[in-house]
């Protein structure tokens, strides 16, 4: 059994962090229901984004939320549910019927987690904004890409699901726990924008000591430092080089065959030699042939794999951490001590009127 086994989650179907969230706490063991859009209400079941992984382990529901027929359904799963997520706009909810103080007369334990990227409050509110934006107004994007050029798009691992959806399941996890104890619940305001900044909380802690500055690819963990980046390799592609502390280091230059007394490590004067010289000697070599000549040191050198090589690698095959769903997607994570990686369920077309049958 699963830990969250037995709890109900109604999704509100959205884009990104929302959806995310929902594959989180279906792989955890919620019983989550998706409510997308029915043909009625302009698109079947199944058009966006996600598909068969970040839709997998929950039914979708097709509702019109337009129809007082299905809005009254939906308020009936809602009095069952114990959690509600969304992500629209702020004030969507509440014209239509479903806003958290509506909803908490029904189920005054309903933990409802929204998230946005502005948040509830504050004057962006209810502007439109992506991904992108969010890590741009907390400061995160900032540091992120080559130190002469505009800052670089870090996917939306770091506004959407790390600064969003993971905040917006603790949000949810934590309100869910206080509600067992008091019979209570809350309202979990997740805002990309908060999420984010917070996700930057060491970078503040180090510059506040006078270790990291604002002019990007300078700093130790930015690809300054010439011992924590990636280097090119003979057949273009890369190695990730991670030699952080001395001993490592040492052995990252005993690999490339560099006496110590000619690579001090913080020698800042000296970083873009070294980035050149280690550049050098990387590209003399393909990247399988560098993974096996550091396999077994402590010089923290690995492979930058692609999407497709990563369920190859044998640590990964090991753990089980791609499962063959469809398609080869990661497994469920993080795992329990009495579980193994496994498959979940594909999603399915649950009509609503079984949904509610079902909650009751």
């Amino acid at each position: 059994m699963k830990p969250l086994s037995g709890l109900r989650i109604l999704e509100f179907d959205g884009l990104g962090p929302v959806t995310f969230a929902g594959m989180v706490l279906a792989d955890l063991g919620a019983e989550v229901l998706r409510l997308t859009r029915s043909a009625t209400a302009g698109a079947p079941a199944f058009t966006d984004v996600g598909g068969e992984v970040l839709h997998r382990g929950r039914a979708a529901v097709p509702v019109d939320l337009k129809d007082t027929a299905d809005l009254a359904r939906v308020r009936e799963l809602i009095a069952s549910a114990d959690a509600v997520i969304e992500g629209f706009r702020p004030g969507v909810m509440e014209r239509l019927g479903l806003g958290p103080d509506v909803c908490a007369e029904r189920n005054p334990r309903l933990v409802f987690g929204r998230i946005t990227g502005w948040g509830q409050s504050g004057p962006m509110a209810r502007q439109v904004g992506h991904d992108l934006n969010y890590i741009a107004l907390s400061g995160a994007l900032s540091m992120m890409g080559e130190p002469d050029r505009p800052p670089r798009p870090p996917l939306n691992v770091v506004g959407d699901y790390g600064g969003g959806a993971m905040l917006l399941v603790t949000g949810v996890l934590a309100a869910l726990l206080e509600a067992k104890t008091t019979g209570r619940g809350r309202v979990v305001d997740a805002a990309m924008t908060d999420g984010s900044a917070l996700l930057t909380s060491l970078f503040h802690a180090l510059g506040a000591r006078g270790l990291w500055n604002e002019a990007r690819g300078t700093n130790l963990l930015d690809g300054g430092a010439p011992f924590y980046r990636c280097y090119a390799c003979r057949d273009g592609r890369f190695v990730a080089v991670g030699a952080l502390e001395p001993q490592f280091y040492a052995a990252l230059l005993a690999g490339l065959d560099i006496p110590p007394d000619e690579a001090p490590q913080f020698d800042l004067a000296g970083w873009e030699g070294l980035h050149a010289r280690f550049g050098e000697i990387f590209a003399r070599r393909d990247r399988d042939d560098w993974s096996a000549h550091f396999a077994d040191t402590e010089a923290c050198v690995t492979p930058v794999l692609t999407l497709a090589e990563a369920p190859e690698h044998p640590h990964n095959a090991a753990r089980g951490a791609f499962v063959l769903q469809g398609v080869v997607q990661p497994a469920p994570a993080p795992r329990f001590d009495d579980e193994a990686a496994s498959s979940t369920p594909q999603p399915d077309v649950l009509p609503l009127d079984d949904a509610v049958t079902r909650w009751r």
